[in-house]
């Protein structure tokens, strides 16, 4: 009884070798049949995409160039069964067509024609072997299907990556720092801000103010229509870290809406600097520059005496 079961596990094993083995020689031949026919399926490939009006912000030539390259990389993957050439090229070619307004959609349809175009090329090849033919789209699908999601995976993890830039670069410019005059920064505050936006705007702040050794700054949330209590508090929170960096805040331009949030979650609004506009702003900052000056000129005046 055990012998029986023996033979049957080591038949099973030997046939599944058997099996392995005959995938990997018909994937062999279909790459020998892709390399050889390599020019006229590579020509159609890129008739079929400009047919299909995708990549249209490409011109032909480029399109047949990304087109041989894709390809190339795409027998490759067949070839070796690994994919990290094909994940670096992905990489490349989404760098370089997303910036021209190539969407996700194009890029999957490319590839899936690029299936569509190779599957027809072996449907001729072995119309007069259907078991043969069969056999090597059963090693061939699953391959290609890997393929495809590579590729359109690489080319959406590139494009998040690049919205992402993109959405920084947009914070950077809407919360400018402006330095006024030396020791004074301004920070003009416009839309909609957020829990990421604020705490970004703080760190921006602080960066700043270390950077430019600043005494005042002016905050102004005229552009702002309306702050919840989480925002108020980091709003609160920016004000209080800016002045253990030595620098004194001045808030203009709240709105009521504002005022009334900031004391309904308890702030004290008597040990916050406010000021009803910018313009007013800048003149408390420059009082406030002017009556520190007169220190720091005695210091320098005292120093050099009591050196000698």
């Amino acid at each position: 009884m055990d012998n029986k079961k023996g033979t049957s596990v080591s038949t099973r094993a030997s046939d599944a070798q058997a099996l392995s083995e005959s995938s990997a020689g018909l994937l062999r031949e279909l790459v020998a049949h892709l390399r050889q026919n390599r020019t006229q399926l590579r020509e159609e490939w890129a008739r079929r995409i400009t047919r299909a009006e995708l990549l249209t912000a490409m011109t032909e030539e480029e399109i047949f160039a990304e087109a041989t390259a894709v390809y190339d990389n795409y027998v490759e993957a067949l070839e070796t069964g690994t994919f990290e050439a094909l994940q670096a090229y992905s990489r490349r070619l989404s760098e370089r067509i997303i910036p021209r307004g190539v969407e996700t959609d194009e890029v999957v349809g490319i590839v899936l024609l690029l299936r569509d175009v190779l599957a027809r090329s072996l449907f001729t090849k072995y119309q007069d072997n259907v078991e043969k033919l069969n056999r090597i789209l059963d090693s061939y699908e699953p391959a290609a299907n890997r393929i495809a999601n590579t590729v359109a995976v690489g080319f959406v993890e590139e494009r998040e990556r690049i919205i992402r830039q993109q959405q920084e670069a947009i914070r950077e410019l809407s919360t400018p720092v402006l330095q006024v005059r030396e020791r004074l920064l301004i920070l003009p505050i416009i839309g909609v801000i957020d829990p990421q936006r604020a705490r970004q705007l703080t760190e921006q702040l602080l960066r700043a103010i270390r950077a430019n050794r600043a005494k005042v700054v002016v905050i102004d949330v005229t552009g702002v229509a309306a702050m919840d209590s989480g925002v108020a508090n980091h709003l609160v929170q920016t004000v209080e870290a800016s002045r253990l960096l030595g620098a004194t805040v001045i808030v203009t331009g709240l709105s009521p809406e504002i005022a009334q949030t900031l004391v309904t979650i308890g702030v004290d609004l008597s040990e916050m600097a406010t000021v009803g506009d910018l313009q007013g702003g800048i003149e408390e900052a420059e009082r406030l520059l002017a009556d520190r000056a007169p220190t720091t000129e005695r210091v320098r005046e005292i120093t050099p005496e009591a050196t000698r």
